[in-house]
């Protein structure tokens, strides 16, 4: 019984550790911040948060950040509405991954966390617009309405964005953050019961050096493999 219970552990964590590199699943956008470098603005930059839900280490090597404006037709209708994230961009098992992007202007001040990526754009609309992580560099993605699976690992669309995930997260402003709830963790695929609009003045940035999640840490809700076995043997 117990070389068999072991032999069964084994080959759980082996299959858990081949998840990593196709964990699309398990990484969301858990941040998004549209109003740097405006005149009224917390930052001088915007921002995208993401966040790894699995236990495992995940290669976001190779996908990308493309923008919309809010009535747009598409994700990424030309390269500067893209951020590439770079070959061996990884983040940690509950971690996550802070990408710094355009700018409006000269107002505000930098991010009081340094980014794990710092691309010239896009420059992302603070109120309204449209925001998604994509498998791979290729572009545009066209969109209309409800936008998920295929190459859309996630996608924000907020203040009454045209393509979002069942329906688009609240209105944002200058000194405002979309935050995914739960610190990333909550993901029903629905923009509007996800995420909630917060101030700067309340919103903690992460990059892959920050602390990972308590609640994932202590059981990571996927991969599940991962997850049941810290059920069954913590």
């Amino acid at each position: 019984m117990k070389k068999a219970t072991t032999l069964i552990l084994a080959l759980a964590l082996g299959a858990f550790a081949a998840q990593s590199a196709s964990a699309a699943g398990t990484v969301r956008i858990s941040q998004v911040y549209g109003g740097g470098g405006g005149g009224t603005g917390t930052y001088l930059y915007d921002y995208v948060e993401l966040f790894n839900s699995s236990g495992a280490a995940v290669n976001i090597g190779g996908w990308s950040l493309q923008y919309g404006s809010s009535t747009g037709t598409s994700f990424a209708s030309s390269t500067i509405n893209m951020a590439l994230i770079p070959a061996g961009a990884t983040i940690p098992a509950c971690g996550y991954y802070l990408c710094q992007v355009g700018s409006a202007g000269s107002g505000g001040v930098a991010l009081p966390v340094t980014p794990d990526q710092v691309t010239s754009g896009p420059a992302m609309a603070q109120a309204a617009g449209k925001i998604a992580l994509v498998s791979n560099q290729i572009f545009p993605h066209a969109c209309s309405g409800n936008s998920v699976g295929g190459d859309y690992v996630d996608v924000v669309g907020y203040g009454a964005a045209n393509c979002f995930e069942t329906a688009f997260a609240p209105t944002l402003s200058s000194t405002t953050v979309e935050v995914r709830k739960l610190g990333g963790m909550q993901d029903t695929d629905d923009n509007s019961a996800d995420f909630v609009a917060q101030g700067t003045n309340i919103t903690t940035l992460h990059n892959t050096q920050s602390p990972g999640n308590i609640d994932c840490l202590a059981t990571p809700t996927m991969p599940s493999t991962w997850g049941k076995i810290k059920v069954l043997y913590r």
